[in-house]
C-alpha cells in the first residue's frame, strides 16, 4: 500500500482516450436485481472495486450463487426473491449502497442477520430505513451514534408483510431504491410516500428504469408517491453496465487544468446516470463539449479563463468535489448548494473539500449545504488527505495536473470504486 502519490503537473496538453470502469451504482443494482429475480443473468463491465466485491461477497454469505471468474463479466444465478440461508454476518466496510440495498433484502428472508462496517460506515445514518423497514414488518434494530441510527445492524427476518411505508429522501436515495427493489417480495406490496424533498432524485430514476429492465413496472400517481406490486422479477439474460459517469467527471474536468482534449469512450448523454449531466456545468464554465455515438469529449484552451457559477447539485453530490477543485482557476467565485447529503458520505465532503482547500490558499466559505469557493491566483503546494474518501484523492489529484507540489495522501483509497484511476491519469500524459 502506498502511503502518499506525488502528482506530477502534464508538460503537455492531452488529446486522450479513455476507457472507464462500469458505474458502482448500477453494478450494485444489477446485482441485487438479478439475486431477486428469477433466472440466470449475465452482468457485463461490471465495476471490480471493493465497494462491488464487499456487495459480492455479501450475496455469496447469504447463500446466492455468484460467479466472478469471467472476464469483465458476472454470473448471478436469482431465486425469485428467496434468501437462500437463515443466519449471516455481513461486512461492508465504507459501501453505503451495500449497508442500505442488504438490509433491505435480507428482511425478505427467515433467520436472524447482521450488517457491519468500518468505523466511518458506523457514523453513517440509516435510521430512515430502518423506521421504513419496521413500519412493513422487519424486526430490525441499529445502534444509536451521536443521536442517529447507524450501522452494525441487526435482523431477525421473517419475510416483509409491506403496505404503507414512509420515508424521508433527505439523507439518501438509497434507502428509497432499497424500499422499491425489495417491494414485488413483501406479502402485500409497497406503498411508498418520501415525507420531504427527494435528494439524489436521478438515482431513483436509475432504479426505476433498472427495475423495468427485470420485468417490474412501478405506479407513480404522485411525484412523490410510489405503488409497488406484488410479483417476480425476471432476468434479461444480460445486462451490461454502462460506464461510470461520476468517475468520467474527473476526465471531462481535466482539460480545464491541462489544456488539450480528452474523448471518454461508450458514454451517451442519454445515460441513465444523472451524473452525466455534469457537462452541462463544464459548458457554461467555458469548456467545449462534443457528443456522439462513440462517446463524449471534452476540450478546453488553457489559455482561457473558466467562468464562475452559482449551482444546485442536489440531484449530482457526487460531483461537488470535482467542481470544487475546478472552482479556483475561475473568473468568478464558484457557489455549490444543495449537498447537505453529502457531510453523511464517505467523508463529511463538505468540510473535507473546504479544509483541503484552504491548504492551497484558496479563499472559502462553508454552508451547511454547500460552499463558496473564490478564485485563486496562486495555490501553495500541499499534501492533501483524503479522509478515506475515493473521491477526494481523485478530485485533487486534477489539481496537482496543473501546479507543483501536490501529494496525496493514501491513494489506494481509489480502490473503493476506481482502482486504476492514477494509471488512467497517467497515460493521458
Amino acid at each position: 500500500m502506498m502511503e502518499k502519490l506525488v502528482i506530477q503537473p502534464f508538460k503537455r496538453s492531452p488529446r486522450g482516450r479513455v476507457s472507464l470502469p462500469g458505474s458502482k451504482s448500477i453494478t450494485n443494482r444489477a446485482l441485487m436485481l438479478a439475486a431477486l429475480a428469477s433466472g440466470n443473468t449475465i452482468i457485463h463491465n461490471p465495476v471490480v472495486s471493493d465497494d462491488s466485491e464487499y456487495f459480492i461477497k455479501s450475496l455469496q454469505k447469504l447463500g446466492f450463487r455468484v460467479d466472478t471468474d469471467r472476464h469483465d463479466q458476472i454470473f448471478v444465478e436469482g431465486l425469485a426473491g428467496k434468501i437462500p440461508t437463515n443466519n449471516a454476518d455481513l461486512y461492508v466496510g465504507n459501501a453505503g449502497t451495500a449497508a442500505r440495498f442488504l438490509s433491505g433484502l435480507i428482511c425478505l428472508g427467515n433467520g436472524k442477520f447482521r450488517v457491519d462496517g468500518n468505523k466511518r460506515m458506523r457514523e453513517r445514518p440509516i435510521g430512515d430505513l430502518v423506521e421504513a423497514l419496521r413500519g412493513l414488518g422487519a424486526r430490525i434494530v441499529g445502534s444509536e451514534n451521536k443521536g442517529m441510527i447507524c450501522p452494525p445492524i441487526e435482523i431477525q427476518a421473517e419475510g416483509l408483510k409491506g403496505g404503507r411505508a414512509d420515508i424521508s429522501g433527505k439523507v439518501s436515495s438509497q434507502f428509497l431504491s432499497a424500499l422499491l427493489m425489495i417491494g414485488p417480495y413483501t406479502a402485500l406490496g409497497i406503498e411508498i410516500h418520501v415525507s420531504d424533498e427527494l435528494n439524489s432524485k436521478p438515482y431513483v430514476d436509475m432504479t426505476l428504469k433498472m427495475m423495468e429492465k427485470f420485468g417490474m413496472k412501478i405506479n407513480q400517481p404522485e411525484e412523490h408517491v410510489f405503488h409497488v406490486g406484488t410479483g417476480s422479477y425476471v432476468s434479461p439474460g444480460e445486462y451490461v453496465v454502462e460506464p461510470d459517469a461520476t468517475a468520467a467527471s474527473y476526465f471531462l474536468a481535466l482539460p480545464a487544468f491541462t489544456g488539450g482534449s480528452v474523448f471518454i469512450s461508450g458514454l451517451q448523454s442519454n445515460s441513465i446516470q444523472g451524473d452525466v449531466r455534469f457537462v452541462e456545468i463544464l459548458k457554461t464554465m467555458g469548456l467545449r463539449i462534443d457528443e456522439s455515438e462513440a462517446g463524449i469529449t471534452s476540450s478546453f484552451d488553457i489559455e482561457m479563463k473558466l467562468k464562475g457559477l452559482t449551482v444546485d447539485l442536489s440531484d449530482m453530490p457526487d460531483t461537488a468535489q470535482t467542481l470544487a477543485v475546478l472552482a479556483p482557476f475561475a473568473n468568478e467565485p464558484v457557489e455549490i448548494r444543495g449537498i447537505a447529503s453529502a457531510r453523511v458520505k464517505e467523508s463529511d465532503r463538505i468540510g473535507a473539500t473546504c479544509a483541503e482547500l484552504r491548504k492551497l490558499g484558496v479563499k472559502v466559505e462553508e454552508f451547511s449545504d454547500g460552499m463558496r469557493i473564490y478564485p485563486c491566483s496562486k495555490l501553495n503546494p500541499a499534501e492533501i488527505c483524503t479522509y478515506d474518501d475515493h473521491r477526494m484523492a481523485m478530485s485533487f489529484a486534477l489539481i496537482g495536473t496543473r501546479i507543483e507540489g501536490i501529494v496525496i495522501q493514501d491513494p489506494d483509497c481509489v480502490n473503493k470504486t476506481f482502482p486504476k484511476f492514477f494509471e488512467t491519469l497517467d497515460g493521458l500524459r
